[in-house]
């Protein structure tokens, strides 16, 4: 599949994703436990945000750095701060000791995505880019599939701090022996003229204020009362009058290019992530249905999306990205309408169950496509900001499009959420001609 120059290259980067998959999956469901056990339960959403959060703000000093040096430097930090912060987090004694742990959690995984975004853009051609992306998208499989009852098994054997000291170990070895591979990642093009561009803007103040912002706005969707409406309120002023300073000019206009491409991943991204969370929670609240039923519904959606990845990179490798896009974009709208008929108290309990896996192959289409336009629009030696651009607006497209289904869920029913779903996914698919360029 690929040559003996892009091995090795290869091989690191399919052990990044499968390291960082493997702890994303096991922690997460870990949290609720560790939380309750620390007597933190009202910080649960704090807790669970500060990832996200930090995210961004990883994301933006990943993307600089990428630029300035190459990726690898910034990449093997990322790896060793993931052992460092599962430490940090396993010998919590307070809640807040937790929430700190999860935010340099956030802020190396972050940056490792970035990184690892531009360092794909740095070491392969555009052909096979594609083909890179559906393998990483594959690495996430096995994780799906085996993190979370693991994890599960061991917090209930031993205890929840036995997941994180357990991850530690098993991320440590490979993130060392992953560092020599890194040293063969080229360096950067033209890294002057990127470090100038760089300073021309306030990239990391704006990158706080903005993690600052998503964070807030992640505590006031918690609850429907005057203080946490307060703090949605605030952390969205805050994300709209600095976000758009960390994105391409135009982006939230959908200028032909890079703009439209960056705005995409923020819509399909929310659309997806909201499916994923909301889903699970009205066929176990409202439909009655088992939790294993949402358990496969989780475990289909993560082969679904591998699957369509591997065509998108592969029997659809000569089809025109955008046009893989806009039936990326046709799928996920077809998800939220299942959704949405399996949310009416006529439909049968089960209806809605196939909306992740759907909403998924919609995705592994549409995403890696995504990822291949925005490195192609990417001026040279600015794959690092590039990357970070898309990865900042996916987090923030997670945040708004959960938060407006979240109003919805809180005035209407979960026919009303779902069906607003509809509207980011179908601008979807009518926007991805102007990912061409």
């Amino acid at each position: 599949m690929f040559s003996r120059k892009y091995r090795a290259a290869t091989a690191c980067f399919t052990a990044v994703a499968f390291l960082t998959g493997f702890a994303a999956l096991a922690v997460v469901p870990t949290l609720p436990t560790a939380v309750a056990d620390l007597h933190g339960l009202p910080l649960f959403p704090l807790v669970a945000g500060c990832f996200v959060a930090a995210g961004l703000l990883g994301g933006v000093l990943g993307g600089t750095w990428s630029d300035r040096s190459g990726a690898r430097a910034p990449l093997a930090a990322g790896l060793l701060l993931t052992v460092a912060t599962l430490l940090v987090s396993a010998a919590a004694g307070t809640v807040w000791q937790l929430a700190a742990g999860r935010f340099l959690d956030g802020l190396a995984a972050g940056a490792v995505a970035v990184a690892t975004n531009a360092a794909i853009g740095q070491a392969y051609p555009e052909r096979l880019r594609g083909r890179v992306l559906a393998l990483l998208s594959g690495c996430w499989v096995v994780p799906s599939l085996v993190g979370p009852p693991i994890a599960g098994l061991v917090s209930e054997a031993w205890s929840w701090r036995a997941v994180f000291y357990g991850l530690a170990v098993l991320t440590a070895l490979p993130a060392l022996l992953l560092v020599p591979v890194l040293r063969r990642l080229g360096a950067p093009a033209a890294p002057a003229a990127a470090a100038a561009a760089d300073r021309s803007r306030p990239s990391l103040p704006t990158a706080v204020l903005v993690s600052v912002g998503a964070a807030v706005c992640q505590y006031g969707t918690a609850a429907r009362d005057a203080v946490h409406l307060l703090a949605l309120t605030a952390g969205g002023a805050l994300l709209v009058a600095f976000a758009p300073r960390l994105l391409p000019a135009g982006t939230w206009r959908a200028v032909r290019g890079l703009p439209a491409t960056v705005l995409l991943r923020g819509l399909s991204s929310g659309t997806f992530f909201t499916l994923e969370a909301y889903v699970p929670l009205m066929l176990i609240t409202e439909r009655h249905v088992a939790p294993v039923v949402s358990g496969l519904a989780f475990t289909g959606a993560a082969v679904a999306w591998a699957g369509a990845s591997w065509v998108q990179g592969n029997l659809l490798d000569g089809v025109p990205r955008h046009r893989v896009v806009a039936l990326g974009a046709t799928v996920l709208a077809a998800a939220t309408a299942l959704a949405v008929l399996g949310s009416l108290p006529a439909a049968p309990a089960l209806t809605a169950a196939p909306a992740m896996p759907v909403a998924a192959i919609g995705m592994g289409l549409l995403a890696p496509a995504l990822t291949v336009l925005s490195l192609t629009h990417s001026p040279a030696g600015r794959e690092g900001h590039t990357s970070s651009a898309m990865q900042t607006n996916q987090n923030l497209g997670q945040i708004a499009v959960l938060a407006l289904a979240s109003a919805a869920l809180g005035l209407g029913d979960y026919p009303t959420a779902f069906a607003l779903l509809a509207v980011p996914a179908l601008l979807l698919a009518a926007l991805a001609v102007r990912t061409k360029g």
